[in-house]
């Protein structure tokens, strides 16, 4: 089975109550996908199903686009850590010039492939680690990006030289551990529905900043 015809068979359409406009193949029980994906990736040192879940900070940045599409219209857009592909999707929608989505399980990338397909929208999905990569985007969204410290130390500061270069760099976060304390503009404030099969609450308060160099 191929990852596209996997996303499929361990999916059903859905929507995110924030962004009802798009579409997605999500997970209706996390242990099930999860089972599912660790049998079918058991020797290849893959992540969890977590494109299968639309998340808060993903979501919120889904939120922002529709409703101010000036923000990304005409620009070259970059998902970061895209998951379903929620956020990359409404860039697309919002008349983005393109959009890529950068993931590092190829399995996430089979799902924006098959969600952006769904929603008749163009997306690019670029294979492996593109942490370090040159600036070729004006715009970088980051949704929930800030869960592990080792993570969270690759990615920001090659986000934040991105952001030097002349990037806008929107860092969508739902009161992870891993935040930085200073470098980080507020923008806007959503607070997203949750599960308590994913989170500790049933709602979380995500807020929108921009990343500063």
């Amino acid at each position: 089975m191929n990852p596209e015809d996997f996303v499929r068979a361990h999916t059903t359409i859905a929507r995110a109550p924030l962004v009802p406009e798009i579409a997605l193949h999500l997970a209706t029980e996390i242990t099930p996908i999860w089972q599912a994906t660790e049998s079918w990736l058991a020797e290849r040192n893959i992540e969890p199903p977590f494109w299968a879940f639309a998340w808060p900070g993903g979501q919120a940045t889904a939120r922002l686009l529709l409703d101010d599409p000036s923000r990304v219209a005409g620009k070259r857009v970059l998902d970061f850590a895209a998951g379903c592909g929620i956020a990359a999707i409404a860039a697309a929608m919002a008349g983005a010039a393109s959009v890529e989505a950068a993931e590092i399980d190829p399995l996430a990338l089979a799902a924006v492939r098959v969600n952006a397909a769904l929603n008749g929208v163009a997306v690019a999905t670029p294979d492996g680690d593109i942490v370090g990569a040159p600036c070729r985007w004006d715009v970088i969204l980051a949704g929930d990006v800030c869960y592990e410290a080792p993570m969270t130390a690759h990615i920001l500061p090659w986000l934040r030289g991105l952001a030097a270069r002349g990037a806008e760099v929107l860092l969508a976060d739902p009161g992870r551990a891993y935040l930085p304390a200073e470098g980080l503009q507020p923008l806007v404030h959503h607070a997203v529905a949750t599960t308590l099969e994913l989170e500790d609450r049933t709602l979380r308060n995500v807020t929108i900043h921009r990343l500063l160099p």
